[in-house]
């Protein structure tokens, strides 16, 4: 059964949140690196910066800022009349490594960076393995034939992962779901979303108030697990904090789990899309590596990076602001035809390795090496282990936010 297509004509303009750039983003990014790469744009009181030359220099340079949490709590949280549930979640993310600069990232980078290094994530292969055939066998006892791969499959799985390496007991896992939903709306929601900011608020209360226990526990009985050794870290004359600790527990759980699901569900969608590369991964393992990393470069986790203005910047001919919001593109960045030969076809042979689809320079992302592990099991155990693997009548559906770029749902069917 070929995918359903319901294809309408490509949105102009800017708008990302428009539910044809959501299913689709690339006309309009495309449009908008030909014609206006470094755009402003009134809908979003933002720049958006879309040429791969930009975006890679920008990623790298200080005066774009990812020190956005503090300016917002100063500016609408600091009040009498401010929510101070609000105010508490926003304290959060103030702590999160991935919203601060030097030299408040530099040290929180080097205390974390020892439990994702290279030996260390791969110690946690033969669990990621044996929790995916967990999961595929559950799919197949059903034996209806159907899968949702986002639910049953890429997120419970991303999730077990992360939960597992921080020491959650598994009975308490599946309620990290609705606080992780509640907490995308508070970081990654789109910018009209109605009421997003009090349930992210109260979801980030629940889940901060689970891990003050669970790091209290820790402290009196330390484990031989992710939050343990964060509570242990320590530097010449330097250590995590206390809430510290629990602010970076709610990033790796929020952000451990995100990106992998995304980058596992746009990676089975692009296989069976192009069916020629899958026969040409089907026939050659070794190409798993080139897969994952065209599927960061053809339909990546991370849609836009924002970042906000240090100091003026003069960049494609305009003027950027000290205190203005800028959308770096990744998205954009990573089919930009002055890198990549063919950029709109999806090629696991590809050799040009520049994509950004984790980053670069300081802020690359941490979990990387985790995330490759796992979408090197993940997507080749789901087409190998269900087979006739094929879209059902349900188009795939896109989350509609303007960061990053995941499927909600991924309906399938299979030979059962």
């Amino acid at each position: 059964m070929s995918e359903p297509s319901g294809t309408v004509s490509a949105p102009s303009g800017d708008d990302l949140l428009d539910p044809r750039a959501v299913a689709d983003p690339y006309p309009l990014l495309a449009a908008l690196r030909e014609h206006d790469p470094v755009h402003w744009s009134a809908r979003y009181r933002s720049w958006f910066v879309t040429r791969f030359d930009d975006v890679s220099a920008a990623l790298r340079d200080p005066r774009f800022s990812s020190d956005r949490i503090s300016p917002y709590r100063r500016a609408r949280l600091d009040g009498p009349d401010a929510d101070p549930a609000l105010r508490a979640a926003f304290g959060v993310l103030e702590d999160w490594m991935v919203f601060k600069d030097p030299p408040d990232h530099t040290r929180l980078r080097k205390l974390l960076s020892r439990a994702f290094t290279p030996r260390a994530v791969e110690r946690t292969r033969p669990r990621v393995v044996e929790l995916t055939d967990e999961l595929l066998d559950a799919v197949l006892r059903r034996a209806t034939g159907r899968v949702d791969l986002i639910r049953d499959f890429a997120y419970p799985l991303t999730a077990s992962v992360t939960a597992e390496l921080l020491g959650v007991p598994r009975a308490d896992q599946d309620r990290f779901k609705d606080w992780s939903d509640r907490i995308t709306g508070l970081v990654f929601g789109g910018l009209t979303d109605a009421g997003r900011h009090a349930a992210g608020a109260a979801g980030m209360a629940e889940l901060t108030d689970y891990l003050g226990r669970l790091v209290e526990q820790h402290e009196r009985e330390p484990a031989d697990d992710l939050l343990s050794a964060l509570i242990s870290a320590r530097d010449d004359r330097d250590s995590l904090s206390h809430d510290e600790v629990i602010a970076t527990g709610v990033l790796l759980l929020f952000a451990g789990h995100e990106t992998t699901t995304n980058l596992i569900g746009s990676g089975v969608l692009a296989l069976l899309r192009h069916p020629a590369q899958r026969a040409l991964l089907d026939a050659d393992p070794g190409l798993l590596g080139g897969a994952v990393e065209e599927v960061l470069r053809f339909d990546g986790p991370a849609k836009t990076v924002a970042r906000l203005m240090a100091e003026d910047v003069e960049l494609g001919g305009r003027r950027l602001l000290r205190g203005q919001r800028v959308f770096l593109c990744p998205s954009a960045a990573n089919r930009d035809p002055a890198v990549f030969a063919e950029p709109d076809a999806f090629d696991i042979t590809r050799r040009n390795g520049r994509q950004l689809g984790f980053g670069v320079g300081l802020h690359y992302c941490l979990g990387a090496p985790l995330a490759r592990l796992e979408a090197s099991i993940a997507i080749p155990r789901v087409l190998e282990r269900l087979p006739g693997l094929r879209f059902r009548d349900e188009a795939p559906h896109w989350a509609p936010v303007l960061l990053s770029r995941g499927l909600e749902r991924l309906p399938l069917r299979f030979d059962p």
